[in-house]
C-alpha cells in the first residue's frame, strides 16, 4: 500500500488522526475527509485535507471522485451512546445514512472500505464473554444499532457488488490524544483529575467491565485489514476485562499518587461488563494487541502531564 492513496473520513479525530500518522509514514497519499465538529485541524500532519461532512452526499462523492482512494477507512460518526439515545435519528444520520453516502462514493471509484465498528455495544449485556463475532448482537443503545445496520450495508454491499468491504468491531480505545470527554474517553478524564489532585467520580460500585485496547495496536489491526485486501468482520480488543476501580488504581500506579475515588448512584442502561475475543483476526491476520494496559496508561499520564498536546504521541 506503500504508494497508494488513502482517504480516512474522521482523519481529524482521536484515532483517524493516529492512522493518519501511519499512512503517511508507509508514504500512502492520504487525504483527510473531516467534519471537524469534534475533530482538530492541527491534528492533521502530512496529509491533505477536506472539511466534509458525511451526511452531503454530493460532497462526499465529489471528494472521492477527486481523489480516487484505493483504500477508505471510515472513522466517522457519532460515537456517543447518551447522544444516541437522546436523539436516535440524528445519531442514524450520520452512522447510517453517512455510512451509505461513503460506501456509493466507494462503489463509484472502486475503492475498499475498512469501517470502523463497535464491539460491546453491538453485542449488548452477555454472559458470553470474551464475545466472539458469532455471538448474537442485542445493542441496547441506538448507537449501536446504527453501527450493526451499518455492517449490514457493508455486507450487502459485497454481496451485491462484490466489493471487499471490512468491519472492525472495536473494543474500547484509549491513547493520547483522545478527548477528555463522553463514556469512551474515562482514561483520558481520570488521567487529567488524578494529576490534578481532583477525585474521579465513579459510578455505581465501580465493577462494570470495559475491554480496553490501546489506540496504536487499534491502527495496526486497521494496517492489517487493509493490507489483507479480503472482506472480513473482526473484533480488535483484548480479551481483558478491566473494571473503573482498576482504571482508578492503575493511574495512580502511572502518577505515583494516591487517588481516591467519589462514589455516585449508578447510570441507569448502562452495559455492566464487557470483553471481545479476538482470536477470529489473529488466525485471520497474525494481529494481536501489543501494549498492556499498564503501559498504556503510563503513555496516557505522560501525554497529560506533556500538556495533552496536539500531535500526542502513539
Amino acid at each position: 500500500m506503500s504508494t497508494a492513496r488513502a482517504i480516512v473520513t474522521g482523519g481529524a479525530g482521536f484515532i483517524g488522526s493516529h492512522l493518519v500518522d501511519a499512512l503517511v509514514g508507509r508514504g500512502v497519499d492520504v487525504l483527510v475527509v473531516d467534519d471537524l465538529s469534534k475533530g482538530r485541524r492541527d491534528r492533521v500532519d502530512g496529509a491533505t485535507f477536506a472539511q466534509v461532512d458525511i451526511r452531503d452526499a454530493a460532497a462526499v462523492s465529489a471528494t472521492f471522485a477527486t481523489h480516487r482512494p484505493a483504500t477508505i477507512f471510515h472513522l466517522a460518526a457519532q460515537a456517543d451512546v447518551r447522544v444516541s439515545v437522546g436523539d436516535p435519528a440524528a445519531d442514524a444520520m450520520v452512522n447510517v445514512i453517512g455510512t451509505l453516502n461513503v460506501l456509493a462514493a466507494a462503489k463509484d471509484v472502486n475503492g475498499r472500505v475498512v469501517f470502523a465498528s463497535t464491539g460491546g455495544a453491538i453485542y449488548g449485556d452477555t454472559n458470553d464473554r470474551p464475545t466472539p463475532e458469532t455471538s448474537p448482537t442485542l445493542p441496547e443503545a441506538p448507537y449501536g444499532t446504527a453501527k450493526l445496520c451499518a455492517e449490514q450495508y457493508l455486507g450487502t454491499y459485497n454481496r451485491l457488488f462484490g466489493t471487499r468491504h471490512t468491519a472492525l468491531r472495536l473494543g474500547n480505545v484509549f491513547g493520547p490524544r483522545q478527548d477528555p470527554s463522553g463514556e469512551a474517553g474515562v482514561i483520558a478524564i481520570f488521567a487529567r483529575l488524578v494529576l490534578q489532585g481532583d477525585r474521579p467520580t465513579v459510578f455505581g460500585d465501580g465493577l462494570q467491565t470495559r475491554d480496553y485496547v490501546y489506540v496504536g495496536d487499534v491502527v495496526s489491526a486497521m494496517l492489517a485489514a487493509s493490507d489483507a485486501d479480503e472482506a472480513g468482520l473482526w473484533n480488535v480488543g483484548t480479551g481483558i476485562e478491566t473494571t473503573v476501580l482498576d482504571l482508578v488504581e492503575g493511574l495512580a500506579r502511572a502518577a505515583d499518587r494516591p487517588v481516591a475515588a467519589t462514589h455516585v448512584a449508578a447510570r441507569a442502561g448502562e452495559l455492566q461488563a464487557s470483553s471481545i475475543d479476538a482470536s477470529a483476526i489473529r488466525a485471520a491476520l497474525g494481529w494481536t494487541p501489543a501494549v498492556p494496559l499498564a503501559d498504556g496508561l503510563e503513555r496516557v499520564v505522560s501525554w497529560v502531564r506533556a500538556g495533552e498536546p496536539v500531535r500526542g504521541p502513539a
